[in-house]
């Protein structure tokens, strides 16, 4: 059971981070055409600051619950290598399942409510000239810190089952 559970929870890790692929595509056209528009044809868009800025948001987002996954975020292993790969793993497991998994759980679900809201009210970004709609940019908030959320539980547990492979050491 729980190796389905685990599997569930990394494909869903997997579709955001294809989601995120695509959102630095669409940042790469935009920011293309704007480079173009701006010094080719002097004509600035109003709308490429706001693609920047919800492109990107949306690429961390939807990219760090598979960056978990595949054990590919930055750490500082000095104390985790001077301990045992059963403590290491027990202290992961805490630290994933116990204290980042709800506290990123209580950031998905006030997410998801700010997306329903933005929804409901046609919520349009009010500093913009192109003034987008916000709920959109608030979805893929919501779905990466629930990507995360769910990656982390499924990451606590593996560490408290001794699952997890040790980090990718890398020696100069």
């Amino acid at each position: 059971m729980l190796v389905r559970l685990f599997r569930i929870v990394d494909g869903i890790s997997w579709v955001a981070s294809r989601l995120a692929d695509v959102s630095v595509v669409v940042l790469i056209v935009a920011m293309v055409y704007e480079v173009a528009a701006r010094y080719l044809f002097d004509a600035p868009t109003d709308w490429a600051f706001d693609i920047a800025y919800m492109c990107s948001g949306a690429l961390f987002l939807l990219g760090v619950s598979w960056a978990l996954k595949e054990d590919a975020h930055i750490r500082i292993d000095i104390l985790r290598n001077r301990m045992s790969p059963r403590v290491a793993g027990v202290v992961e497991g805490i630290t994933y399942l116990m204290v980042l998994a709800p506290f990123f759980a209580v950031l998905s679900y006030i997410a998801i409510g700010r997306t329903f809201k933005a929804w409901q009210t046609g919520e349009v970004e009010m500093v913009s000239p192109w003034a987008p709609l916000m709920w959109p940019f608030y979805l893929t908030i919501a779905i990466g810190l629930t990507a995360l959320t769910l990656q982390l539980a499924v990451e606590g547990l593996r560490a408290f089952l001794g699952q997890r492979s040790p980090s990718k050491e890398v020696h100069a």
